[in-house]
């Protein structure tokens, strides 16, 4: 497996989870204090762009190492968590990083 698969994913769920805390932000605003609606839509509108970007990347990270299908549903879903994407990449890279820093068998003809 490419390290730019897992690098994509990785990126992606820190940048997720840092713009769903954001709009965890923005939501205590818009509806505790009555302040930031626009700013409010703006960013909700944005984590859902960078949402779905990340589920392209988490599917495809669990596809190439052959993750069971709740493994990869958990995946998927710790994007909508606030704080769980941090804790389930750093489990991830962890599990990921042996397959790939595993070298290719070249084949010499």
């Amino acid at each position: 497996m490419k390290r730019s698969v897992l690098t994509r994913y990785r990126v992606m769920a820190y940048v997720t989870a840092v713009m769903l805390l954001i709009l965890c932000a923005c939501m205590v605003a818009k509806y505790g204090f009555d302040t930031g609606a626009d700013l409010t839509f703006v960013v909700s509108q944005t984590h859902g762009v960078l949402f779905m970007i990340y589920l392209v990347f988490a599917f495809d990270l669990g596809s190439k190492a052959k993750w069971p299908f709740g493994k990869l549903l958990w995946v998927l879903v710790s994007g909508t968590i606030p704080l769980a994407a941090f804790f389930v990449e750093r489990g991830i890279r962890a599990e990921v990083e042996p397959l790939v820093s595993a070298p290719l068998a070249t084949a010499k003809a």
